[in-house]
C-alpha cells in the first residue's frame, strides 16, 4: 500500500479534508495521479465535487488550496516561494501572497493555556488584557495587555492543539511527498520531501516560543550599540513555550510613506540605513532576520527601526560568510574561474560535475549584464538567474543559501518603495571591502597560521602510529572491503513481490489443473457426482486467486 496502515487510518478524517479541498479547486487529477483516492471510503465521491474552483489560474487556485488546507501547508507553500529559480513566475506571484491569517480563537478558549503556563491566574501577571487581538495567524493570535507592573505589552499566544494538527500534517506531508516524488516524475526537481523535511525543522522551532525568546535577546546582543534599531524586551516571567510577552512597540510600517513624512523622516535615508541594517546582520552578525516583509518592520520616532516577529531566522558561519562574499567579489571581477573554485569548496562542484559546461553558462550569464548601469540591476533577479544555472547543472545549494537570497530580495524590494532610485549593490561594497581588510589582517593570519601548524603537527604526531596498525592489519588479513548498494532497495523488493506472486500464480494453476484431473477419473468419494478432493482444489484454488487478487489491488497495481 502507498500508505502505511496505521496512518491511514489515523489520518482519515485529514486525508478526506486534503482529497476534498483538492478536489474544490479542480485538482481532482492530481488526486487520482496521486492514487489516493483508493484509501478512502468516500473518495470516489469526494472527487465527483459538482462546482470545482476553475475558473482563475492554477497558481491561484494552487494558493487557495493551501490557505484553505491550514498553517502546514501555507508554510510549505511560503517554503515552496523560495525556490523561485524551480517554480514558474506565475507561481511565484501567488505563493509571496500567501498569508496565514485565519479568523481569531475566542479568548475564552486561549484563556485556560494562558492560565496553565503560567501557573497562576491572569490576574497574577496582568492588569489589563484586551481578549480582542491585534493580529491573528494559523499558529497563533496576538493581545495588548498591560503587565502588573504598569507595562504595556503584547502577548503571542498559541492556538489550542495547534501542536496536534501541525504534527499530523507533517506526518500526512511526508507521505504525500514521497507519493508525488514516485507518481509525478516532473515534480523531482523540487525535491519534495526534502522542502517537507526542511520545513518540519523549522516549524517545529516556531511552535517552541522559548526559541523565538532566544532569537530576539541574540539580536538585541547584536544591536546593543546602535540607537536607530529598537529589539522588543522579553518578558520572560511571562512567557513559555506556547506564551511570548513582549514589549509593546508604537510605529508605522517601514514603507507607510506618508506616515513616514508626517513624522519627518526622509525615506530615501532611511532605505540607506535600511541596507546597512540587514548587511550587518550578513556580513558582522551572521544572524539575520530572514521574514522581512513591511509588517515585521516598523518605525518608531525619528527613524529608530524595530523589527518584529523574530520566528524565522537565517544564519551563516564564518565560513559561509567568505563564501558568500567571495561570490560577490568574483561577480563584480567578473572571475569565472574563482566562483567555480568557490563552488567546488562548498561541495556545491564536485567531480561528476561537467565544468567546461558549467563556466560557459556562468559565462554567458555574466554576458548578459555585463556593461549594465548597477541601477538596472535587481539582486533578487540576479540571485533567481544564478540559481536557475545551478539547477540545471543538478547543483544542490545550502538552505541558508536560499534563505538569504529570498531575504535580501525583500529587502531590496522595501528599499526601492522607499526611494525609487535605490542601489542595494552600492551599499554592499562597504561591507566587502572591510570583510577584505579583516581576513587580511596580520593578526588573523598569524592566528590560522598557528591553527594551521597545529594540526600539522598533529597529524604528524599520529602518523607514523596509524601506518603501523594499518600495515599490521593488511598483512594479518584484517582488513576487508564491503560493497554496499545504493538505491537498489526498492528494485529488490519489487523483484521479490513479483517472484512470489508469480509462485503463487503457478500453485493456484497446478490445483486447478490437478483437480480437473481428480474430477475427470473421478478418483476418491463423490458429492454430486463430482470428486470431493476435486472440488476441495477448487475451492482452495479460488481462494488463493481471491486473496491473490485483493493483494494485487490494494497495491494499486494492476
Amino acid at each position: 500500500m502507498q500508505l502505511r496502515i496505521s496512518q491511514k487510518y489515523r489520518h482519515m478524517k485529514r486525508f478526506r479534508q486534503i482529497v476534498t479541498v483538492l478536489a474544490k479547486y479542480g485538482f481532482s487529477d492530481v488526486v487520482e495521479r496521486l492514487n489516493l483516492s483508493p484509501f478512502l471510503n468516500a473518495g470516489r465521491k469526494i472527487l465527483r465535487v459538482r462546482a470545482p474552483i476553475t475558473a482563475t489560474t492554477t497558481a491561484a487556485r494552487i494558493r487557495y488550496a493551501l490557505e484553505d488546507l491550514g498553517p502546514t501547508f501555507v508554510k510549505f507553500g511560503q517554503v515552496l516561494s523560495t525556490r523561485s529559480f524551480l517554480i514558474p513566475a506565475s507561481w511565484l506571484a501567488e505563493l509571496t501572497q500567501l498569508q496565514d491569517k485565519v479568523k481569531p480563537v475566542p479568548f475564552e478558549m486561549l484563556r485556560p493555556i494562558v492560565e496553565t503556563e503560567l501557573g497562576a491566574q491572569m490576574s497574577a501577571h496582568y492588569s489589563s488584557f484586551d481578549e480582542d487581538p491585534v493580529a491573528s495567524a494559523s499558529v497563533a493570535q496576538v493581545h495588548r495587555a498591560v503587565t502588573t507592573n504598569g507595562d504595556e505589552v503584547v502577548v503571542k499566544i498559541q492556538r489550542p492543539d495547534i501542536d496536534k494538527l501541525v504534527q499530523t500534517d507533517m506526518e500526512i506531508l511526508l507521505e504525500l511527498a514521497s507519493l508525488v516524488e514516485k507518481y509525478l516524475p516532473e515534480s523531482r526537481r523540487f525535491n519534495p520531501k526534502e522542502m517537507v523535511e526542511e520545513l518540519a525543522r523549522s516549524t517545529k522551532r516556531e511552535l517552541d516560543f522559548m526559541n523565538e525568546a532566544r532569537n530576539i535577546e541574540l539580536f538585541a546582543h547584536n544591536f546593543a550599540d546602535d540607537e536607530r534599531v529598537h529589539v522588543p524586551a522579553v518578558y520572560w516571567e511571562h512567557s513559555s513555550t506556547k506564551i511570548l510577552t513582549l514589549e509593546y512597540i508604537e510605529g508605522c510600517r517601514i514603507t507607510d510613506i506618508e506616515e513616514l513624512k508626517e513624522k519627518n523622516i526622509d525615506p530615501q535615508e532611511l532605505a540607506q540605513y535600511g541596507a546597512q541594517f540587514i548587511l550587518k546582520q550578513i556580513f558582522e552578525d551572521g544572524y539575520f532576520h530572514a521574514d522581512p516583509h513591511p509588517g515585521n518592520l516598523l518605525v518608531c520616532e525619528g527613524g529608530v527601526i524595530a523589527p518584529i516577529d523574530f520566528g524565522i531566522m537565517g544564519r551563516l558561519d564564518d565560513e559561509l560568510v567568505e563564501v558568500f562574499s567571495d561570490l560577490l567579489i568574483a561577480a563584480s571581477k567578473k572571475d569565472i574561474a574563482l566562483i567555480i573554485r568557490v563552488m567546488s569548496d562548498l561541495g556545491i562542484v564536485d567531480d561528476s560535475s561537467d565544468t567546461r559546461l558549467l563556466q560557459r553558462d556562468i559565462s554567458d550569464f555574466f554576458n548578459r549584464y555585463y556593461g549594465v548601469s548597477l541601477r538596472k540591476m535587481h539582486m533578487r533577479t540576479i540571485f533567481d538567474e544564478g540559481l536557475e544555472v545551478m539547477n540545471r547543472h543538478h547543483l544542490s545549494v545550502p538552505p541558508n543559501f536560499l534563505l538569504l537570497g529570498k531575504t535580501l530580495g525583500a529587502y531590496e524590494d522595501i528599499g526601492e518603495q522607499l526611494y525609487v532610485d535605490f542601489d542595494f549593490s552600492k551599499e554592499v561594497k562597504p561591507y566587502l571591502l572591510k570583510l577584505l581588510k579583516k581576513r587580511l589582517d596580520p593578526e588573523r593570519i598569524a592566528y590560522q597560521g598557528i591553527k594551521t601548524m597545529r594540526d600539522f603537527y598533529k597529524l604528524l604526531s599520529i602518523l607514523p602510529y596509524e601506518t603501523e596498525s594499518i600495515l599490521r592489519r593488511v598483512k594479518g588479513g584484517k582488513v576487508s572491503f564491503q560493497l554496499e548498494h545504493r538505491g537498489l532497495d526498492n528494485l529488490i523488493k519489487e523483484l521479490d513481490r513479483s517472484s512470489n506472486r508469480l509462485s503463487f500464480s503457478l500453485i493456484i494453476a497446478a490445483l486447478i489443473v490437478a483437480s480437473s484431473m481428480l474430477i475427470r477419473w473421478e478418483i476418491g468419494p463423490s458429492l454430486l457426482g463430482y470428486s470431493v478432493f476435486g472440488l476441495f482444489g477448487y475451492l482452495f484454488a479460488g481462494l488463493l486467486g481471491v486473496w491473490l487478487a485483493i493483494g494485487i489491488l490494494r497495491s494499486g497495481r494492476l
